[in-house]
């Protein structure tokens, strides 16, 4: 048993990951603004679910608030920090910047300076395959540079990664950055394309898809990413000896730093996608095909083998159970 943080707690990875963690026997607080970028509900919801079980604390508060995070480190005594909590969404970082520089570069600050003082024993973050941009060479691997972000949210979580280096190089805080590859299922993110769609489907409206359909994601199963989460956490990072400063490997350091990718590693097309979706809801989407939008890359794809050496693990769901796992959630939880 390990007294552990979680922030975005409310969140759709985070409730997941919080629940998992409590009925393991883990002592859970959990952290949440619990902001309106989505249904408010569904969050409460969510949380609704966790105050049932025993060794759960919630705490509402925002990343960015320094005088939240200081205080929260100053009296709980955390073996491990997962920090799920960001300004999440390609497309919203268009239209509203600051929530990002807010949420993931200040506040994840604050997590740092946090954990820093505390001698907290593992740092888990939250990166995203949104991080390879412009990156072409695939499979996606953490051992590749992914200097050239094509969106602010991306590069946000790059920089995630680089101060969370400084910080494991500075103060031998042992750091572990996990990349997430396009998570779905049941109590989803309503902005992500899978629940958009579905609701759309199910209310006999168009669902607007772009570049035709030909762009490929690794969707990865929501149980898969706790699964990942939960074997890195009893991983923590040591300095890699053989790290080679002439030819510097982003995945490792001599620093207690380590990065890891969690897809299912199996892209496949976005108009496949929507046709399996059809068959679990028994019902044919009325399509909106658009153009490129700006932000969007053509494909992502994991490459998994350094989670699978590190922890034994690596995704496998497939997509078809998946979706009839979420959609079976989704018809339910909105009858």
């Amino acid at each position: 048993m390990s007294n552990v943080l979680v922030t975005g707690a409310a969140g759709f990875i985070g409730f997941h990951l919080t629940r998992r963690l409590l009925r393991d026997g883990h002592q859970v607080v959990g952290l949440d603004n619990l902001n309106d970028y989505y249904d408010v509900s569904l969050k409460e919801a969510r949380l609704s679910l966790l105050n049932e079980l025993n060794g759960f604390e919630f705490i509402r508060g925002g990343l960015e608030s320094r005088v939240v995070i200081e205080e929260l480190f100053q009296n709980r005594p955390f073996d491990c920090v997962i920090n799920l909590a960001a300004q999440a969404g390609v497309r919203y970082s268009l239209q509203n910047p600051h929530a990002y520089i807010d949420s993931n570069i200040s506040g994840f600050l604050n997590i740092l300076e946090g954990c820093r003082h505390s001698h907290i024993k593992h740092l888990i973050y939250a990166s995203s395959s949104s991080v390879y941009g412009a990156n072409a060479t695939i499979p996606f691997s953490e051992h590749h540079s992914v200097d050239h972000p094509v969106s602010l949210y991306a590069a946000t979580k790059k920089s995630n990664e680089l101060m969370a280096h400084t910080y494991a190089h500075l103060f031998g805080i042992p750091v572990t950055g996990l990349r997430f590859f396009t998570v779905y299922g049941p109590w989803g993110r309503p902005d992500m394309a899978y629940f958009s769609f579905t609701k759309a489907i199910l209310e006999g409206r168009s669902i607007d898809i772009f570049n035709n359909g030909a762009m490929r994601r690794d969707f990865t199963y929501i149980d898969d990413i706790i699964e990942g989460i939960v074997r890195v956490m009893g991983s923590a990072p040591l300095s890699n000896p053989a790290w080679d400063s002439q030819q510097a490997d982003p995945a490792s350091s001599s620093a207690p730093y380590r990065l890891y990718n969690i897809g299912n590693n199996r892209p496949i097309e976005l108009a496949l996608f929507i046709e399996l979706l059809e068959e679990s809801l028994g019902r044919t989407a009325i399509k909106n095909f658009l153009p490129m939008q700006p932000g969007e890359v053509l494909e992502t794809y994991a490459d998994v083998t350094d989670l699978a050496d590190a922890v034994g693990f690596s995704p496998a769901t497939p997509i078809e159970e998946g979706l009839a796992r979420f959609t079976r959630w989704y018809q339910e939880y909105y009858r």
